[in-house]
């Protein structure tokens, strides 16, 4: 939980910061004669919480802790440490993988948190100094619509997305083969296949809870 939750929360947050600006001023650029000014904040709110902030910090945490799962299991592959694990009696599934399944399931959703109050906070330094907005207005436009359903909905993605990051590295890092070269490939693979699941999953479970 350490690594995966607290030692990836400077690059959610640096990543959470700029999704929220972006957002807000593409959503002012679309708004523009057609939306009242006063709705940024709910269509902000409803962006972040649902989709960007579940599926970005799901990308940036595959990209960094997807990777160190395959290339840690993987050296240990290649090392024949999990082969003494074995000797000694050890499940290296029990081991090795299930307390990183278990964290990313925790701490997805916990980063996601983090993700979306600093995105939304971001959007709110946009809308104030370059939009021309109120806190106020922005801050009542995002509590107009606000419903838990969102909140939970985009924390289960969090906690699905969390299982794929650490089951597909664990996967591939307990398949390495062939010295550091096989390392390499499997971290490759552990990163990609996490992103393409991701996106997929997104989609699936959108569907079935919001559908």
């Amino acid at each position: 939980m350490l690594i995966m939750g607290v030692a990836s929360l400077p690059l959610v947050i640096f990543t959470s910061i700029f999704t929220g600006a972006v957002s807000a001023v593409q959503a002012a650029y679309q708004f523009q004669n057609y939306v009242p000014m006063r709705y940024l904040g709910t269509a902000v709110g409803k962006a972040v919480i649902i989709e960007l902030g579940p599926v970005l910090t799901g990308l940036v945490v595959a990209g960094r802790v997807g990777a160190s799962i395959a290339a840690e299991l993987g050296t240990m592959k290649v090392t024949e440490q999990i082969d003494a694990l074995e000797t000694m009696a050890l499940d290296p599934i029990r081991f090795l993988a299930v307390p990183r399944f278990i964290a990313g399931v925790v701490m997805l959703p916990v980063l996601t948190i983090f993700a979306n109050f600093v995105a939304i906070m971001g959007a709110l330094f946009v809308a104030i100094l370059f939009i021309d907005i109120s806190s106020y207005t922005f801050l009542n436009g995002l509590k107009l619509f606000f419903d838990l359903r969102d909140l939970f909905g985009g924390l289960l993605k969090a906690g699905v997305f969390g299982a794929i990051i650490a089951i597909v590295g664990c996967y591939h890092g307990l398949k390495t083969t062939g010295g550091a070269e096989g390392v390499g490939l499997s971290t490759t693979r552990a990163v990609v296949y996490s992103s393409v699941l991701i996106l997929i999953a997104d989609y699936v479970v959108a569907h079935i809870f919001f559908g």
